[in-house]
């Protein structure tokens, strides 16, 4: 399971130089497997048990009526104003078409709340938050809410259970991704008050209670109403009209396509709940937007913005010699990794003939130096993806054994040989011996298949010849596209690259018209549903989603199926790793880098509690503004 918020994620931020980005609303929470909470396990005949937090681990950490999370400082001063960055243009508030119609604002996510709120510090595990409970039956066919009675939207109406079934409504109609995370929700109907009941399409789905939790909801009320001119609203639409929302902040002002401004609702209705106490502490956010990194960066230096993410290694060894730095009053911060995997790589287009054969996609990536462009590009830094895992123990390594071995055996006739017999490895590159063996290892891959070369051009066993077009939209990855062609030339591919603007490129990305491209797809500690949108057949061919490769192939659904209803966390685990080394051994795409920790550099006039594990940095929702520091460093530029 992933939480799915696309509010303040453009996931082509995350593949600049091969780090994780600031990605923690998006990719923040997981799934698995068990679900308790408070009150206890149902009886047999008894009405399911009524929760004040859901986990799919097993106990969760705070009882009901706990005050606050461990994590957060309740002490921590409310003021001052966080001026963050971001990258590209907006020219939408509407989060109900994000990804499908328009750039969406960032700060438009931050005005809305879900039924339920993830814990920093425990894997997949949820309290209430619009819902002060839940309650579900043993076999998860459905779950039931429970809205607090003093949850309320800015203009003071209350949030009821009418606005949950029209958020929930209004996503899976309008956006591709909330289609498919949701489209086993058959049901959502009122049954009280307070009450909204979500009826699934089958038993069995652990996960399923869960993502309803993550569902954001919308004011019915707004959207079906009309605006200052009289105009009635159109939610399929996009707008640059603020929208009404529930949550600590509220937009206050924007410069279309530029800036975006966000103030702290001072009587926001959920400030003394457990699960919002020590958070959201400035008064104002500020999002600056830049068409790229270099920039941002100068913005950084001059102080007219608070902090950067920085993605490129080269970046972060060299970029940063400037006087405020020398000074300390900046600082350069890392922050570890812990709560998500990661695969990023060159993806091939299943969808166009010439790379239906495997060996062909094989023989890319031994055409692949990883190493010599580690060097070149990275200062070494990176680590070479040999998982859709990477960075967890859902990565498979070695020869499938046990439950795992079990697990591959239903679908042995369905998937490569290899899948049994060889650990999955990346070819390694490095120094001019290892790349002409390398290169070897491709044309003979190719050779097998019917390839040849002719006139220095690849062509295939028609006499077709091998041509193939990369699309980019920042120059991060354009460099490492450029890096990466002269090698595909050698085996006599003709390789173009083109460069596009970011809604161009979206729009080709959601109707599928590329080649290859570079992605990204970031993994929770506890798979589910998600997988079916990245790699499921069902979605190959719905435009916008994330199967961007293309894959239909029913080994893999099948996995995914394993891993869906996996009904304990070793059974998830094997599933996964079985999942893992399929889609590995079909070489859909050509892997490349990650590295364990998301880098920061910030001006010195913000303090934070002592992060949780999950957090990474907990930018903006954990810190606060430092009065003193700020003194200290002397009046803003």
């Amino acid at each position: 399971m992933k939480r799915i918020l696309p509010l303040t994620l453009n996931r082509r931020h995350l593949l600049q130089g091969g780090a994780v980005a600031a990605i923690a609303p998006a990719l923040a929470t997981a799934s698995g497997f068990s679900t308790i909470g408070s009150a206890g396990a149902q009886t047999a005949a008894a009405e399911p048990a009524w929760r004040h937090g859901l986990s799919l681990f097993g106990d969760i950490k705070y009882p009901a009526g706990f005050k606050r999370f461990d994590y957060v400082n309740p002490d921590a001063p409310k003021g001052g104003i966080a001026r963050m960055i971001s990258i590209g243009t907006f020219d939408n508030f509407n989060i109900a078409v994000s990804g499908v119609k328009g750039s969406l604002a960032p700060a438009a996510g931050l005005i809305y709340q879900t039924l339920m709120e993830r814990a920093q510090d425990e894997v997949a595990t949820e309290y209430g938050l619009l819902a002060e409970a839940a309650q579900h039956p043993d076999d998860f066919a459905w779950v039931t809410y429970r809205l607090r009675q003093e949850a309320r939207w800015h203009d003071g109406k209350p949030v009821t259970p009418e606005d949950v079934i029209y958020s929930m409504e209004a996503l899976k109609k309008l956006s591709p991704m909330y289609a498919s995370y949701y489209r086993h929700v058959t049901k959502a109907e009122k049954i009280g008050d307070r009450e909204i009941k979500f009826t699934f399409d089958a038993p069995g789905n652990r996960e399923l209670p869960h993502i309803v939790g993550e569902l954001l909801v919308l004011p019915k009320h707004y959207w079906e109403g009309t605006d200052s001119q009289g105009h009635k609203r159109d939610i399929s639409q996009t707008t640059l009209e603020p929208p009404l929302g529930s949550g600590p902040y509220r937009i206050k002002d924007f410069v279309a396509g530029r800036s975006v401004r966000l103030e702290r609702v001072k009587d926001f209705w959920g400030a003394n709940l457990p699960v919002q106490i020590g958070q959201n502490n400035f008064d104002e956010l500020r999002f600056e937007f830049f068409r790229d990194n270099t920039v941002a960066l100068e913005a950084f230096k001059a102080d007219q913005v608070d902090w950067i993410a920085e993605n490129s290694a080269k970046q972060w060894e060299t970029a940063y010699d400037f006087p405020a730095m020398a000074e300390k009053r900046t600082i350069k911060q890392e922050f570890p990794i812990s709560d998500i995997g990661r695969m990023q790589a060159f993806v091939f287009n299943l969808r166009r003939e010439q790379f239906k054969d495997a060996r062909l996609r094989r023989a890319f990536n031994y055409a692949f130096d990883f190493e010599e462009m580690n060097k070149q590009l990275f200062f070494g830094k990176y680590t070479r993806i040999d998982s859709y895992f990477y960075g967890t123990e859902l990565a498979s390594s070695g020869l499938p054994q046990g439950d795992e071995l079990a697990i591959l055996e239903t679908v042995r006739d369905k998937v490569p040989a290899e899948v049994f017999t060889k650990p999955y490895q990346n070819p390694v590159g490095g120094d001019p011996e290892a790349v002409r063996a390398n290169l070897r290892e491709s044309m003979r891959l190719l050779k097998e298949a019917g390839y040849e070369i002719k006139d220095r051009k690849l062509v295939d066993p028609s006499g077709k010849q091998i041509t193939v077009e990369i699309l980019v939209d920042n120059p991060a990855n354009e460099r490492i596209v450029l890096f990466f062609k002269p090698s595909l030339e050698r085996i006599g591919v003709t390789t173009s690259i083109r460069v596009v603007d970011s809604a161009q490129y979206e729009n080709r990305e959601r109707s599928f018209d590329y080649d290859m491209i570079v992605d990204v797809w970031g993994e929770s500690l506890s798979p589910g549903n998600e997988q079916r949108e990245y790699w499921g057949s069902q979605s190959a061919d719905v435009p916008g989603s994330r199967n961007t490769i293309g894959i239909k192939n029913p080994a893999v659904d099948a996995l995914i199926d394993r891993v869906v209803f996996a009904k304990s966390r070793a059974e998830l685990v094997a599933a996964t790793h079985a999942l893992d080394r399929v889609l590995l051994w079909n070489f859909y795409v050509v892997p490349q880098f990650s590295y364990p920790f998301v880098r920061y550099a910030l001006w010195d006039r913000f303090s934070h509690a002592e992060l949780p594990k999950y957090a990474r940095s907990g930018l903006p929702s954990l810190w606060w503004y430092d009065a003193d520091k700020a003194a200290r460093l002397g009046k803003k530029s």
